[in-house]
C-alpha cells in the first residue's frame, strides 16, 4: 500500500490537467491522511478551474477585436490623476492573440508583491509595452484630463509595434486615428488594460519611492503623493517641492487671514452649514464640501438616488441687489461646470445623472430664510 508521504509527493507533483484524477482515483482511500490532501487539492483545483473561467471572461474584449480583423491589440490605462504630487503615468501594453497570465487583474486589486510579480510576466510575454509621463508642472499648466491624454498618446507612440485598434479605461483618446474602443471599469473587464493598469502602477510607484529620496520629509514611499494626513501636514510645515501639483493643494498653502474677505467666508460657511442641514432633511448625502480645482470651487456635491449634484449655496443679507440665486451668474455657472467635470473624472463617475443646483438663503431680520432651487441651471 502507498504511503501518505508517497501520495503527497505525486498531488505535489502533478500538473492541474492531471489532478482531477488523482482526485477520482484517492477519493475512496479512507485514511484521514490522504482524504485531508485530496480535500486541499479539490480546493486547488476549483479555484485553478475559477481562475481558467475568470480569464476566458476577460478576454471577450480582445476577442471581439480579433473577429474584425484587429490583431494587434493595445491596452491602454493611467495611474495618478488624484494625488497631490507626482507625476500622471500611462503604460501601452500589446499582447499576443488569446495571451493568458494567471490573477492578472485591475492592479488596485492586488497587493504591491502580486504587482510586482505581475508586472514581469506582462513584461516578459507582452509583444511591446511601454509609458507615458506627464510631469506635475504639466499637469498644472495644461490640467489633468488634458495630461492623461497627452500620457497616453506618449505611450501609444513609444510602442515598438504599431496597434491595429486600443482598448481604453473608461476614455476616448482625442486627435488619434488608431481605431479605440472605451470600457468603462476596463482594467477590470479587459486582460489588455489590465495588464497596462499593473505596468503604470507599479512604474509610477517605483518613481515616487526614487522621489522620496530626494524629498524624505514627505514619505512620497509610502503615500505615492497622495493626500493622506502625513502628506498634508508635511505640507503646512515644510511648503512644497517640485513635484507638487501646485493647482491640487492652493487650499491647504492658503492662509487664513482676518479680512473682509475672510469675514465674508465665515458667513458664507454658516450659510452652507445651513443648506447641509436642509439638503439632509431633504434626503440627500453630502458627499464633499468646497471642492476646489484651478477652474473654481463647488459648496457642496451630494447624491440623492441615482443623481449626482452639485450645489452653489448664495446668501445675501438683503434684497437690494436681488435674490441670492440672481449672483449665480452664466460665467460663474461656467466656472461651476468646468469644476464638475474635474469631480466626475477624477471619481469613475459614468453612471449617474447629473444635476447643478442652488442653496438660496436671505437673511432678515437676524433670521435665516432657505429656498432650495433643483435643476437651476445645465451644462447647455
Amino acid at each position: 500500500m502507498e504511503t501518505i508521504n508517497d501520495i503527497k509527493l505525486k498531488f505535489s507533483y502533478a500538473s492541474f490537467q492531471q489532478l482531477n484524477d488523482l482526485i477520482q482515483q484517492y477519493t475512496s482511500d479512507n485514511r484521514k491522511g490522504v482524504q485531508n490532501i485530496v480535500h486541499c487539492y479539490q480546493k486547488k483545483a476549483e479555484a485553478y478551474q475559477k481562475e481558467q473561467s475568470r480569464l476566458e471572461s476577460i478576454l471577450l474584449f480582445e476577442r471581439e477585436c480579433y473577429q474584425k480583423g484587429y490583431h494587434i491589440v493595445a491596452g491602454i490605462d493611467e495611474v495618478g490623476r488624484g494625488p497631490l504630487a507626482g507625476p500622471v503615468v500611462t503604460a501601452a501594453v500589446i499582447l499576443p492573440e488569446n495571451c493568458k497570465i494567471e490573477y492578472i487583474n485591475d492592479s488596485k486589486k492586488l497587493s504591491e508583491r502580486k504587482r510586482e510579480e505581475l508586472y514581469h510576466k506582462i513584461c516578459e510575454k507582452a509583444i511591446s509595452y511601454s509609458i507615458g509621463v506627464v510631469s506635475a508642472e504639466r499637469i498644472d499648466s495644461i490640467n489633468i484630463l488634458q495630461a492623461t491624454y497627452e500620457a497616453m498618446k506618449q505611450a501609444i507612440y513609444h510602442l515598438s509595434v504599431s496597434p491595429e485598434f486600443i482598448l481604453v479605461d473608461a476614455l476616448h483618446i482625442p486627435d488619434i486615428t488608431i481605431n479605440q474602443r472605451g470600457i468603462i471599469g476596463g482594467d477590470g473587464k479587459s486582460i489588455s488594460i489590465a495588464a497596462a493598469s499593473i505596468v503604470a502602477k507599479v512604474t509610477r510607484d517605483n518613481m515616487m519611492k526614487e522621489f522620496s529620496k530626494l524629498y524624505p520629509q514627505y514619505a512620497f514611499e509610502k503615500n505615492k503623493g497622495y493626500g493622506s494626513k502625513e502628506h498634508i501636514d508635511a505640507i503646512k510645515k515644510y511648503g512644497i517641492c517640485p513635484i507638487h501639483r501646485k493647482t491640487f493643494i492652493t487650499n491647504i498653502l492658503s492662509e487664513k487671514k482676518e479680512t473682509a474677505k475672510s469675514k465674508n467666508k465665515q458667513k458664507g460657511n454658516k450659510g452652507e452649514l445651513l443648506a447641509v442641514r436642509e439638503m439632509q432633511k431633504m434626503g440627500y448625502t453630502i458627499l464633499e464640501r468646497n471642492f476646489r480645482r484651478s477652474s473654481g470651487e463647488i459648496d457642496i456635491i451630494a447624491q440623492k438616488d441615482d443623481c449626482l449634484v452639485f450645489t452653489e449655496v448664495k446668501l445675501r443679507q438683503t434684497e437690494s441687489y436681488g435674490l441670492p440665486c440672481e449672483a449665480v451668474t452664466l460665467s460663474k455657472q461656467k466656472r461651476i461646470i468646468e469644476t464638475a467635470k474635474y469631480y466626475i473624472f477624477e471619481n469613475d463617475i459614468t453612471t449617474l445623472t447629473i444635476c447643478f443646483d442652488i442653496a438660496e438663503i436671505l437673511v432678515k431680520q437676524g433670521k435665516y430664510f432657505f429656498r432650495y432651487i433643483q435643476n437651476a441651471f445645465d451644462e447647455k
